[in-house]
């Protein structure tokens, strides 16, 4: 087994003052917020003080719905909070800005270069809002893609992405939206279900939360793609999340258009395409969660036979069910502490088998023998408490042995205790047949490693 290597030596070079680290973030920082004051400040001229605080009542509703969703879909390999709360802030200033600005501005070009300002206002929802609107939600995907490329490693990770950052730009937009309804209730003194209100509300808030996700959705999906795709193939990464950007956009102009196809055109585009549409790419996310924990269980067992992982671990760590189950056990047992170590030794476990998967398709970089090396520190230093957590939830949810039939010669004069049963041959099933232990149901792994994991320090190192 082949032993640690050392650590490689870093040089220390010299950094201008802007490629520090948190004149960045305080860049960024200092952007979100001052977008966040302009949109603020806009959305508040246009619905008055008493319209904006109505809006934002009912536009915070699905907010929490729709994150809670996005993050059980990221229940895997979960990425940093700080990834989601820059995406969700920049599609709730800076995104949202850029698309009221511009939509504002193309919308009245086009009606005094047409005189004709109906034509500009549906050609500005139908045209105009899907372009400038996806590509400023795309913008927050593209950067986590560019500068937090560990955590954007596949489909998952662009749909979580390029979702979050839209339901920060549907949550602006529908404040606006429902703000800008009741002040026209206030106008007409409608009120209850048959005010704008209501109508505004059960149309963009218990309708059609996912819309915007949905289309955001497909360009993450489209620089998901390219996140697995190998150096070699620099074009298609490339064009990948151009494509999905596009069909994002078209997807967002039929909803738009869907009020000029008639009386019950909207009700048509959700029936035939919206839904249909979420349905398949909820079954396309869930597939390929699937696919990431076959992963999981698939790469692990090199690290079983280096010893950092115990022979039950792989199961457990590829199991939803079972990292649940864990998680309780260590609350249980060793209170808030030790579900949190539980769940971080799972994230860090999934870490490593994603690296290692990117490592035998030599997309893990240069770095892989550091990042390898720190993951690995991170679960020897929490086997500890997780260890026995998920050796039970192994045993909880390990598969009934699988019975063995019995040739009818093996009794000849019938029942289980015949004469040939004192010489040893297998007892048929039943309520008291022995079980098999729960090390010899775990599927079998063959497994050729191209990177010889470390082997763990200490006394137990094989």
């Amino acid at each position: 087994m082949a032993t640690c290597p050392p650590y490689p030596t870093h040089v220390h070079r010299h950094t201008h003052w802007w490629q520090r680290a948190w004149v960045r973030y305080g860049a960024l920082i200092t952007l979100l917020a001052l977008s966040g004051l302009v949109i603020l400040a806009l959305v508040r001229e246009q619905t008055g003080t008493q319209g904006f605080l109505v809006g934002l009542g009912l536009a915070v509703l699905p907010v929490p719905l729709l994150i809670a969703a996005f993050r059980w879909l990221d229940r895997v390999d979960p990425g940093p909070w700080r990834n989601l709360l820059f995406c969700f802030a920049w599609g709730a200033c800076a995104a949202a800005l850029i698309a009221i600005v511009a939509n504002s501005f193309a919308t009245r070009w086009i009606a005094t270069a047409t005189a004709d300002p109906a034509s500009a206002d549906t050609l500005g929802a139908t045209v105009i809002a899907p372009v400038v609107e996806e590509s400023a939600k795309a913008a927050a995907v593209l950067l986590v893609f560019l500068f937090r490329r560990r955590d954007f490693t596949g489909i998952v990770d662009g749909v979580v992405v390029a979702g979050v950052t839209a339901t920060g730009f549907a949550f602006t937009e529908n404040i606006l939206y429902l703000g800008t309804a009741f002040g026209t209730d206030q106008l007409t003194g409608d009120s209850g279900i048959a005010s704008v209100t209501a109508a505004t509300f059960f149309v963009r808030v218990v309708m059609s939360p996912f819309a915007h996700p949905l289309f955001t959705v497909l360009t993450g999906i489209g620089f998901g793609i390219a996140a697995l795709s190998t150096g070699r193939h620099r074009l298609r990464r490339a064009l990948l999340p151009l494509a999905g950007l596009l069909l994002a956009m078209g997807m967002h102009a039929l909803w738009n258009g869907s009020a000029a196809f008639g009386e019950y055109g909207f009700f048509a585009v959700y029936a035939a395409f919206m839904v249909p549409s979420f349905g398949l790419l909820t079954w396309l996310v869930i597939w390929t969660r699937q696919r990431e924990l076959g992963t999981v269980r698939a790469e692990l067992p090199a690290y079983v036979m280096a010893g950092w992982l115990t022979p039950a671990e792989p199961y457990a760590l590829g199991s939803m069910r079972a990292r649940r189950i864990a998680r309780q056990y260590a609350r249980r047992h060793a209170g808030k502490e030790g579900a949190r170590a539980v769940a971080r030794y799972e994230a860090c476990a999934t870490s490593v088998a994603f690296l290692r998967r990117r490592g035998r398709r030599g997309r893990a970089g240069a770095d892989f023998a550091v990042r390898e090396r720190a993951l690995l520190d991170a679960l020897w230093h929490l086997r500890d408490l997780a260890r026995p957590a998920l050796e039970h939830a192994a045993r909880a949810t390990a598969p009934p042995p699988v019975p063995v039939p019995v040739p009818p010669w093996a009794y000849p004069y019938g029942g289980t205790h015949g004469a040939y049963g004192a010489y040893g041959l297998r007892a048929a099933p039943g309520p008291h047949a022995p079980q098999v232990p729960y090390a010899t149901q775990a599927p079998h792994y063959p497994y050729v490693p191209p990177y010889q994991p470390y082997a763990p320090p200490g006394p137990h190192r094989p």
